[in-house]
């Protein structure tokens, strides 16, 4: 595609050397022109920027700039790339995702929107490779089930496959470093409360590498209910507020809802059989069917431990939110002050 506005296409990495050439790869191969790509190093310690600077210069007619910064997060990375950009779109993608060809082609062919639409944001969809073990096969099955039931107008442009309309971003305060994690859902809602639109176009399509180690998989899911607690304090229980008066519900932990009350269940089941256990008298009847409830229960669960696991990590994410809110960082402020 030809003729349309120039995009900034930008990527930030930090210690990912392994993820670099594929990446930049399917980057360069994008159809959309004009295009530019502007790659950022976020202090990395391994050969990652080696890597990066390798692919400086042009390709395929797609110019490619590599900018360095001290290791300062992502959102300082991204902020960066917004502030050398001179596209009229800006897109943003993570250094383990590989995009489509016509990822780009397909955000800029519904960017227009429809009538009285106000589109300041295109989100693609992300498919997780489904890897070869059991954490891996969960989250690409859980993200796949999230996307199909995602609606055209959306209250998140994703971090790997996502657009924005360069001035409006600009115009929220681009990415605020000081958040801890979900600053892309944090800018989606600041561009819904100026009256902004968020298509979600299905057909841009990049894929994410599997996550196929557990405790990185607990630990981005504990990090997501840490932020959305934050979000929640931010921008409403549910959603935000727009000019209009129109409340955008948000979705960001949706995919969380099957999961998330497994473990305080299973722990009241289990102690409520227990306690039947102790309370009767050793033979009696009834003593015999707690027992067996609290062995069908343990097996129950543990045939789903994945998932425990992943309740688990919801539930401290969520206390290390509520902590984060009495001590006013990572975005919050403190909890005795009123939020602007």
């Amino acid at each position: 595609m030809s003729d349309g506005p120039l995009i900034s296409l930008t990527v930030c990495m930090r210690n990912a050397e392994h993820w670099v050439d594929q990446c930049l790869e399917s980057l360069v191969k994008q159809t959309y022109r004009p295009l530019e790509i502007i790659a950022v190093d976020d202090g990395s310690s391994d050969d990652g920027f080696t890597k990066l600077k390798a692919w400086e210069g042009e390709h395929n007619g797609i110019p490619v700039r590599i900018l360095k910064q001290p290791p300062i997060g992502l959102s300082a990375g991204r902020n960066l790339a917004l502030e050398h950009s001179v596209g009229e779109w800006v897109a943003i993608t993570d250094i383990d995702c590989r995009a489509d060809p016509y990822w780009v082609s397909e955000m800029y062919l519904v960017s227009e929107g429809l009538e009285d639409e106000q589109v300041l944001a295109v989100t693609g969809r992300t498919i997780f490779d489904e890897g070869d073990t059991v954490t891996s096969r969960l989250r690409a099955r859980s993200i796949a089930r999230k996307y199909t039931s995602r609606p055209r107008l959306t209250s998140l442009a994703n971090g790997p496959c996502s657009m924005f309309e360069r001035k409006a971003l600009i115009s929220v305060g681009g990415f605020d470093p000081e958040w801890y994690h979900a600053e892309d859902m944090e800018v989606s809602l600041r561009l819904l409360q100026i009256g902004g639109s968020i298509v979600h176009a299905p057909a841009a399509v990049v894929h994410h590498v599997a996550e196929s180690s557990l405790r990185l998989f607990l630990f981005k899911r504990c990090r997501d209910a840490r932020a959305h607690m934050r979000i929640r304090r931010h921008f409403g229980r549910h959603g935000v507020r727009k000019p209009n008066g129109y409340t955008h519900l948000h979705d960001f932990v949706s995919d969380a809802k099957e999961v998330v009350w497994m473990l305080p269940i299973a722990i009241l089941g289990l102690g409520f059989a227990v306690g039947l256990l102790f309370s009767l008298p050793y033979q009696n009847n009834l003593w015999w069917v707690s027992a067996s409830t609290a062995g069908i229960w343990i097996l129950l669960y543990m045939s789903r431990w994945h998932q425990l696991l992943w309740s688990g990590a919801l539930w401290i994410g969520a206390g290390l939110g509520m902590i984060d809110a009495i001590l006013g960082r990572h975005g919050h402020r403190g909890i005795l002050r009123k939020e602007e």
